[in-house]
Parts: C-alpha cells; sequence; structure tokens
C-alpha cells in the first residue's frame, strides 16, 4: 500500500472506529470499573444504560458527523456553521443514530443555550473550573484531521476556536491541542510512544510558556512519556473530565496490541465509557488502519451507509488537497 493508501486506510479507520468506540460504551455508560471488570464488555451489545438497540451511538459521534458536515459544506472551519448544526442536533435531532437525543453534557447544553440567545460561538463555551469536560474534545477529531497541513502554528488556534464552542476553558481548549497533536504523530507513522513523545515535546513548547495556557501546564504533568506508561490501570479514571478522558485514551493505546483490545480495554475502565472509547477508537484506528477494524461492529453501526457516504466525501476532500487555509 502506498502513502497515499495508507493515509486514507487510517483516517478511515479512524473515523469508524470513534463510532465504533461510542457504540460499544453506550449500553454500559455510568457502569462502575468493578462491574465491568467482572462482567467485561467483549463486542457490541445494547440497550443497557440508555436503553438503546446495538450499534446506537451518542453526542460524541452526532457533534463530530456536525463537524464533518460544516466543514464539506463551508470547505474551512467555520465556527458558526458549526454550531448552528451543533443546535439543529439539539433540537431537531439532526444527525442523531435513531432520532433521538438521549445523552448530551451539561456544559454542551448551556453553551447552545447560550449560542441560541445570539453570543457569537467562539464565546459561548464557559470557561469556569467546572466546564472543563470532555465534551469538546470528543469531537475533535475532524478538525484534527482537517487542519493537519496548516501546521502547528496556525493548527491549533482553530482547534482551540472549536473548542470554545461548548468548552472556552483554556486548560480544555489545552487538552484538544495535545490530543491533536497526538493525532498528527500517529498519521506522520510513529507508533503510540513515539507519538506521546512527540506530542509532549509540541505541547511543551506550544503551551508551557504562553500566556494563555502557562497556569494550567502542569494540570498535563501525567500525559508525559516518562509518567503515563508507568501508570497502573487503578491510577487512571475514566469520568467525564476532559484530562482523564485523554490520560485514559492515550494510556489504553500505550496498553494495547491490537483494535479491539485497545477500544474494549477503554469500555471496560467504566464510567464515561462512550466518550473514552469514543476517544481511544479513533487515536486506535490511526495505528491499526481499517482491517482491523471488526467488519461485524461496523455492520452493526445505525445509519452505517449514512456514515459511509459522509466518511468517503471527507476523505475525498482531505486527501484532494492540502486544508491549508481554513
Amino acid at each position: 500500500m502506498g502513502r497515499e493508501g495508507r493515509l486514507k486506510s487510517q483516517i478511515m479507520a479512524s473515523l469508524w472506529g470513534a463510532v465504533v468506540g461510542d457504540a460499544l460504551g453506550v449500553p454500559v455508560e455510568f457502569r462502575g470499573r468493578a462491574e465491568l471488570t467482572a462482567a467485561p464488555v467483549t463486542g457490541m451489545q445494547g440497550f443497557g444504560t440508555h436503553d438503546q438497540p446495538p450499534g446506537t451511538w451518542s453526542d460524541d459521534t452526532s457533534l463530530s458527523l456536525c463537524t464533518v458536515e460544516s466543514l464539506l459544506h463551508c470547505n474551512e472551519v467555520d465556527t458558526r456553521d458549526m454550531a448552528e448544526r451543533f443546535h439543529r442536533w439539539l433540537v431537531e435531532a439532526h444527525w442523531t443514530a435513531r432520532g433521538q437525543v438521549f445523552d448530551i453534557g451539561i456544559a454542551t447544553r448551556q453553551a447552545l443555550a447560550r449560542f441560541s440567545e445570539g453570543r457569537k460561538p467562539e464565546l459561548c463555551g464557559g470557561r469556569q473550573e467546572y466546564d472543563n469536560g470532555n465534551g469538546s474534545l470528543m469531537r475533535m477529531l475532524p478538525v484534527s484531521l482537517w487542519v493537519r497541513d496548516a501546521g502547528i502554528e496556525q493548527g491549533l488556534p482553530f482547534v482551540h476556536r472549536v473548542s470554545r464552542i461548548t468548552h472556552g476553558h483554556p486548560r480544555t481548549q489545552m487538552v484538544c491541542g495535545f490530543y491533536s497533536l497526538l493525532v498528527w504523530a500517529l498519521l506522520d507513522g510513529a507508533n503510540p510512544l513515539e507519538a506521546l513523545t512527540e506530542a509532549w515535546r509540541q505541547a511543551e513548547e506550544e503551551y508551557k510558556f504562553h500566556e494563555d495556557f502557562e497556569m494550567n501546564w502542569p494540570h498535563l504533568h501525567r500525559l508525559s512519556p516518562k509518567v503515563l506508561p508507568m501508570l497502573g490501570v487503578q491510577e487512571i479514571r475514566s469520568g467525564g473530565y476532559s484530562i482523564h478522558t485523554l490520560e485514559a485514551s492515550a494510556w489504553c493505546l500505550l496498553r494495547g496490541k491490537d483494535f479491539s483490545s485497545t477500544v474494549l480495554s477503554a469500555v471496560n475502565l467504566g464510567d464515561d465509557t462512550d466518550t473514552t472509547a469514543c476517544v481511544t477508537g479513533g487515536l486506535a484506528g490511526l495505528c491499526y488502519d481499517l482491517e482491523q477494524v471488526p467488519e461485524i461492529w461496523i455492520k452493526a453501526l445505525a445509519r452505517r451507509e449514512d456514515l459511509d457516504t459522509l466518511f468517503s466525501k471527507f476523505i475525498k476532500r482531505l486527501t484532494e488537497a492540502p486544508q491549508e487555509d481554513s
């Protein structure tokens, strides 16, 4: 497989991997680690927490699909258009799995309420300590892919802007930036530890002494390649805090041997299972390519043909030419 074919396979696997992870996690969201250790998730199942059929994905995927749709429609990062599509999802069930919004974070709901009242989209996300949930991280994959060729100095500000639609705290903007650096390193062919090492180096350069981020930089210390690989499972948290989600996802990636084991390990950490597995699945797809994403899981997904159509258009656009002028 040539470089272009490999890149397309990586991106397609990443997009499908994120949805698969989301759908694997939906039925057991909020279950504790002890319960899932005793009875772990081993494949696609249904009902459970949200009483949804197998293959149902949540807000994580819905907002990511709205983001893809916006990028294709505008051919650039347009935060107002994205926010409008997010609002359509909330009030019209746009890009939902089965015509129902059944899972939405408090910060996202509040931000979209501010948008509906006329606030500028990049001022809608909360900036308080309690606004550091993972609701922008979970939808950042399409933007990370889109701005990759813009380079770090131009690409990261786009990532921060898109985060601010729903999550404006500098810490979570920085988490989304670190995640994007991981995505870019994996796209370049790095293995998980190499990607973490490179992302850490670049993030330190960008954030450690930046006036907008330096106060929050110490919160990312466990993402260091000298720290995260050494942590045991009992030290990994998997709730809705953005830093914990990124730590858990990167940790699962470091420990994984293949796509399936990596994503299932994320689900079985418990708590915010859909988002942890969604973020993990997107990263794992970049490592293992499409062949390793179980076809039986993809076939089980709600609206599979719609997803395939949208993803194919997105990949075609991404690989036509560098997206440098977003």
